[in-house]
């Protein structure tokens, strides 16, 4: 059998019980046991065996879990029942009502011992703290689930590794999340251990981060191995998921029109499952898409459909990523204004610990409007500090391009030195994508 309670608290709960039903010792004993046997277990002197445990809970109408660790079936399904609930307003767009939900199931679920459903409030709570932004306190989250978890199979704390790999991706440290996807990724197919869910999860979610530090070749590799599981997984939300990333990799290899195609399944998908936020990240990648492709209003009208979904929501960090895009979408549409001030309405919500990859686009953005304004020193001071942040970040094909923008401004003032210094600079970026900053790759899945 399970954990049980020890012998003392075991023997309190069975006098409680026996005294709140009215029953004497011998009534609660017969016709098996005796009543000096029940004296000495309420004692606390006797370890109860499990048959005489099933007997007493007979007795006493209770069930047998229940005498033994304390807790209820009827409890632990109730928990159940309310993580579901949380999961659910999750779902349709109300974290901070879903963090809520989730915190009363944690406090419940300390207080009576049970480490699964614990874990799954935490995982929860990791969830909404990213949602709205708050990425320190969703890492503290999602390590602390998977310290509940940490007896478990490896594929039962690929969630919250995942997490945790991610908050530290939005925070702009992009290699460290890297190294905590490939290690899992590592781990689980060399070991083994045949989880599909669990390896598209990983997959879909390192996409981001090569694209970002442009391991083109490496982002490609892992949305082909996520389409090749995604028709073993059994969770469409997390296929949804998987069409939107790889949408990333077709973009990048100038496959627009299937890009396109993947991210309208996805679509479909968080429709039905009513995912607000993962739909609105469909509007998001949709908008970047049309960006890429050069039909900027069609762009517009996505990145402002993904917008107001997630303003609605929200969702802050999200929030603010989008509006960097929409402003380079207004800015190509001869808007530079609007997209000025969009900008700098965003910037306080991004630093180099939150969004730093966005942060740093929003400064590029800003730092080309004043060039075009003829306003060389705010162009400059732009540039340095978006440099900072992606040199920080490791995001090295952004780099390479914005030392381009910094060395052509430098040039045009007549700097020539520091021009070739910011062009070296993002040639020795250019020369090999991603290999300065990754190892091996993982061990691949046996598909």
């Amino acid at each position: 059998m399970g954990e049980r309670d020890d012998p003392g608290t075991i023997g309190r709960r069975v006098q409680r019980l026996r005294v709140e039903r009215g029953l004497t010792q011998r009534q609660l004993a017969e016709p098996v046991y005796s009543a000096a046997y029940v004296s000495t277990l309420e004692s606390g002197r006797v370890r109860p065996s499990d048959d005489a445990l099933r007997h007493l809970a007979g007795r006493l109408g209770v069930a047998f879990d229940e005498l033994a660790t304390g807790r209820s079936a009827r409890l632990v399904t109730e928990l159940r029942l309310r993580l579901t609930e949380a999961q659910h307003v999750f779902a349709v767009g109300e974290a901070e009502a879903a963090a809520s939900l989730y915190a009363e199931v944690l406090v419940e679920a300390e207080t009576q011992g049970l480490a699964g459903e614990q874990a799954a409030a935490l995982l929860g709570l990791g969830e909404c703290a990213l949602e709205t932004g708050e990425l320190v306190v969703g890492r503290q989250y999602f390590e602390r689930a998977e310290a509940c978890l940490a007896g478990a199979p490896l594929p039962a704390r690929v969630p919250a590794l995942r997490g945790r790999a991610v908050a530290h991706y939005l925070a702009g440290e992009l290699r460290y999340a890297v190294y905590l996807l490939e290690t899992t990724l590592d781990e689980l197919n060399r070991g083994g251990l045949p989880d599909p869910d669990g390896l598209l999860l990983l997959y879909a979610s390192a996409i981001g981060p090569y694209m970002d530090m442009g391991a083109h070749a490496r982002a490609a590799q892992a949305a082909e191995l996520a389409l090749a599981l995604a028709p073993q997984s059994g969770d469409p939300a997390l296929v949804a998921r998987m069409h939107r990333s790889v949408a990333r990799t077709l973009v990048a290899e100038g496959r627009l029109a299937e890009a396109d195609a993947s991210l309208a399944k996805a679509a479909e998908l968080y429709r039905g499952l009513q995912i607000r936020t993962e739909l609105a990240n469909c509007h998001w990648m949709r908008g970047y898409v049309y960006a890429q492709d050069g039909r900027l209003e069609r762009a517009e009208g996505e990145l402002r459909e993904a917008l107001g979904m997630l303003s609605a929501r929200r969702a802050a960090l999200y929030t603010s990523q989008v509006t960097v895009e929409l402003a380079d979408v207004l800015h190509r549409r001869g808007k530079s204004e609007e997209a000025a001030a969009l900008l700098h309405g965003v910037l306080d919500d991004l630093s180099p610990e939150r969004g730093a990859v966005h942060s740093a686009a929003a400064h590029r953005l800003l730092g080309i409007i004043a060039e075009d304004g003829r306003r060389t020193e705010d162009a400059e001071e732009h540039y340095v500090r978006a440099l900072s942040l992606l040199e920080r970040a490791g995001a090295a094909g952004d780099l390479a391009d914005l030392c381009r923008l910094l060395g052509d401004l430098l040039r045009r003032t007549g700097r020539v030195e520091a021009a070739l210094d910011a062009y070296r600079t993002g040639l020795g970026h250019r020369t090999a994508p991603g290999t300065t900053t990754l190892g091996p790759a993982p061990a691949q899945p046996p598909l």
